[in-house]
């Protein structure tokens, strides 16, 4: 209420008049964003401190979700929404003669993530701290997080992010619970027990960051190690001479924490972190979620702490260890599976590897029992790949060493059972569940397009904000007309808003009334964004060769990062700004299509255009991506998808229904029975004149007129070793794309189809998520209550500095 904007007003004045006082005379925008997050982070400690004081007093069961990435993106705006604040926080600044929409843009983005699975993570620590379960994030605090994007002369170029530069407001360090890290070192097995001795040590410095759910006084953790090298650090030889060296190699140590792995593949990355007390009882306090194979060394290292330290028994420690770990499954591509060489771990963690050497033994113990004689099954299911160069498969660890295993949706859970990890099924069937994805309603639908979320909050109240599945009642206003057209009025305003966006920020104009056409995710030959250009390519063929026809007009939108190292990505993406350079280009074309490269795509720009978009592309091979939780983001902003049976499209068809989505292609019983037949290319080369006639221009140099050889390496790969078969899906393709135009010509009945999308949208919320995991993995039981409120602070009493 208006007490509230006094309040922050008050103290956005109090803590600017601190900035300004130490530093400057003139205010800056950067100094009006530090003190209203300030301001914000305020509110949010009292409920922080009585929230893990509340847990202490209850000893609840803990769930430690450990990841490698957490792709939180900005983090005022959500702690607004959900404390309520965004009303009173928006009014105080437009009383100051500010803009708050233009302080939140100075923030930058928390880009710890690659992509679907730092993301996840994100959405999933919204989701427990609204749950009110006793959760906290771990994971690495990177000093620089995915690397900005830029295009130059259309090809992608990598630039640091130095995302910290001008300070983190929300995140809190804590030296006091600063922990050793061992690494090297050698083993001794005495009368006593097993130790390890002459360890390096690196210290690890915890950051913490408040997490705070949905209206409900929950504030939960995310705590961020940080890699700091030891004041001793390679000073035990110091002499004057070799000082300098000596702090010089801190970088050494501290390397650690310094940069995300940008790469969907293998990232070389080591952290650990122990926890004490007894630990006889752990698996009933405490429940770790590994999430993907990155932290799959929690599993050594809490038998390494319980055997070891705690001198607990073997056995005991492995029941304590399974029953504690639960694993998620999030790729079944073979390359992105990590294995790592033993030889890198005799070096560097010498006792971890007796570990998983002891545990591997007992597990092939097992099978043998179990299949005496089938040694091809042993090699199969071991953990120690044998070869030229031995290999750890880290898969299998996590598959071993936890009580539950999971896919992130119906058919990836199916694939990961039939066959990723098939002989493991067939040992423990039991182990195995699905856990279909979702995302945060709070980010992806109320911050991000509110406009929306008041048009449906009109129709049928608030509460589909925490119980997303209420958005079935929309239903009833199907066939509505001021429904029907307030839905798609939101719409046209998101478009107008995100075409003067583009135009501000990347000078092109665009045309607001055509279809928003837009295929948004990592740049990998899978997803397929090759299809989405051949498909462009054909409709400038078709605009060129009639054009006085009237074309339904499109503004394609493709977006997305390569990984620096991956040859065939960075060329898609420099064919995409090609393509889009000539089309844009060509005066026949005009209006009717544009195709535009979104660059530096990332959390803050996937708010601004899933709002925006008409059409939602996820065209991956089926078979290949795991869920996808972009498609989840766009069906809930009321766009409408076209896509294969793959990941969690199959469960949108299922909840929509399949005719209101547009679904084409093989799915993945024909994908299997081409790759029987064998998948020749050619055959559809010669079969399809359009297909042909887009690859010869792309071959001929038309995209490319300087350089007429630049794309040849994507030619072949599509001619010759395509693993995706791009081809065999294009007839399909173009066909469905058809039907979109149709239907888009007729505005009333696409946004019917709109609205039964988002009326159908509520089971991928990932507060639904969370349920599952908390009842059928961690065994605890989510709450709807708030805690209690906090008693008011008078403004001017509030200690910035107060420790958490």
């Amino acid at each position: 209420g208006l007490g509230d904007v006094a309040e922050v007003r008050k103290s956005f004045n109090r803590h600017l008049h601190f900035t300004l006082v130490k530093d400057r005379n003139v205010a800056t925008p950067r100094d009006y964003y530090f003190a209203l997050a300030h301001t914000v982070r305020d509110h949010l400690v009292g409920r922080w401190i009585r929230t893990q004081q509340h847990y202490y007093e209850r000893d609840p069961k803990r769930i430690y979700y450990l990841s490698l990435e957490f792709y939180m993106g900005r983090t005022l705006q959500n702690t607004m929404v959900n404390l309520g604040l965004q009303n009173a926080c928006d009014e105080a600044i437009y009383q100051l003669g500010l803009d708050l929409e233009e302080l939140e843009e100075i923030e930058e983005d928390a880009g710890l993530g690659n992509g679907g699975l730092g993301r996840l993570a994100a959405c999933f620590l919204d989701s427990m701290a609204t749950l009110g379960l006793a959760a906290y994030g771990y994971g690495i605090r990177y000093e620089f997080g995915i690397f900005n994007q830029k295009i130059v002369d259309g090809w992608q170029v990598e630039e640091a992010d130095d995302w910290l530069r001008y300070g983190n407001p929300w995140e809190k360090a804590r030296p006091e619970y600063m922990l050793p890290v061992h690494f090297y070192g050698r083993v001794e097995h005495t009368p006593d027990g097993v130790k390890w001795v002459d360890t390096q040590v690196v210290l690890a410095m915890p950051y913490d960051t408040p997490v705070p759910g949905y209206k409900n006084n929950t504030v939960n953790t995310m705590r961020l190690w940080s890699a700091k090298a030891p004041n001793d650090f390679n000073l035990q030889e110091f002499n004057m001479g070799d000082y300098i060296e000596a702090v010089l190699d801190r970088n050494l140590a501290e390397n650690i924490s310094r940069v995300l792995y940008p790469n969907d593949n293998v990232r070389k990355n080591c952290y650990e972190k122990s926890f004490g007390a007894d630990p006889y009882p752990i698996p009933m306090h405490v429940a770790i979620q590994l999430n993907d194979t990155h932290p799959a060394l929690s599993i050594p290292e809490l038998m390494r702490i319980l055997v070891d330290v705690e001198k607990v028994d073997w056995d005991k420690a492995w029941e304590i260890t399974k029953k504690t770990c639960a694993y998620t499954n999030h790729t079944v591509l073979p390359e992105a599976l990590e294995r790592w060489p033993v030889s890198m771990f005799e070096k560097l963690l010498p006792r971890h590897l007796e570990i998983i050497y002891a545990l591997n033994q007992m597990h092939l113990d097992r099978v043998a029992a179990l299949y005496p004689g089938d040694i091809d099954r042993l090699r199969r299911m071991s953990v120690i790949e044998e070869g030229d160069c031995k290999r750890i498969n880290m898969a299998h660890l996590c598959v071993i060493g936890s009580h539950a295993v999971n896919g992130v949706a119906r058919i990836h859970s199916d694939i990961v059972r039939n066959s990723v990890f098939k002989d493991f099924y067939e040992l423990e069937p039991e182990k195995f569940q699905n856990k279909t994805n979702g995302i945060t309603p709070r980010r992806w639908l109320l911050l991000c397009n509110p406009g929306l979320a008041d048009v449906i909050a009109e129709k049928i109240g608030e509460g589909f904000i925490t119980d997303l599945s209420q958005l079935k009642k929309l239903l009833e206003f199907i066939d509505n007309e001021t429904f029907i057209r307030d839905v798609a009025k939101v719409k046209q305003e998101n478009k107008l808003k995100f075409a003067a966006y583009l135009e501000e920020q990347y000078k092109v104009k665009i045309n607001p009334t055509s279809m928003f056409d837009v295929q948004v995710k990592r740049i990998h030959e899978y997803k397929r964004q090759l299809l989405n250009c051949l498909h462009a390519i054909t409709l400038y063929n078709r605009i060129r060769c009639n054009p006085s026809k009237s074309f339904v007009p499109r503004t394609i939108m493709i977006g997305g990062k390569a990984a620096p190292g991956y040859h065939m990505a960075k060329m898609i993406i420099k064919l995409i700004t090609s393509v889009g350079e000539v089309i844009n280009n060509d005066p026949y074309v005009g209006d009717k299509l544009k195709v535009i490269f979104l660059e530096n795509y990332r959390v803050s720009l996937a708010e601004k255009v899933i709002p925006a978009a008409d059409l939602s592309q996820q065209i991956s091979t089926a078979g290949t991506e795991a869920s996808g939780t972009g498609n989840m983001k766009f069906m809930v902003n009321g766009a409408l998808t076209i896509g294969t049976m793959d990941g969690a499209n199959v469960e949108m068809a299922e909840e929509a229904g399949e005719e209101n989505l547009f679904i084409f292609g093989m799915r993945v019983e024909d994908v299997e029975a081409l790759d029987r037949k064998g998948y020749n290319a050619r055959e559809y080369y010669e079969s399809l004149p359009e297909l042909r006639q887009a690859i010869d221009q792309i071959s001929s140099g038309f995209f490319s007129p300087r350089d007429p050889g630049c794309f040849k390496d994507v030619v072949n790969m599509l001619m010759y070793h395509d693993r995706f078969k791009v081809f065999a899906d294009y007839e399909a393709y173009i066909k469905c794309q058809g039907q979109v135009d149709q239907l888009f010509m007729d505005p009333r009945e696409w946004t019917r189809k709109v609205i039964r999308n988002i009326a159908c949208s509520g089971k991928f919320s990932s507060d639904r998520t969370i349920t599952e995991y908390a009842r059928e993995i961690w065994g605890v039981e989510p709450s709807s209550h708030a805690a209690p409120d906090d008693p008011p602070i008078a403004g001017d009493t509030i200690n910035t500095h107060s420790a958490v």
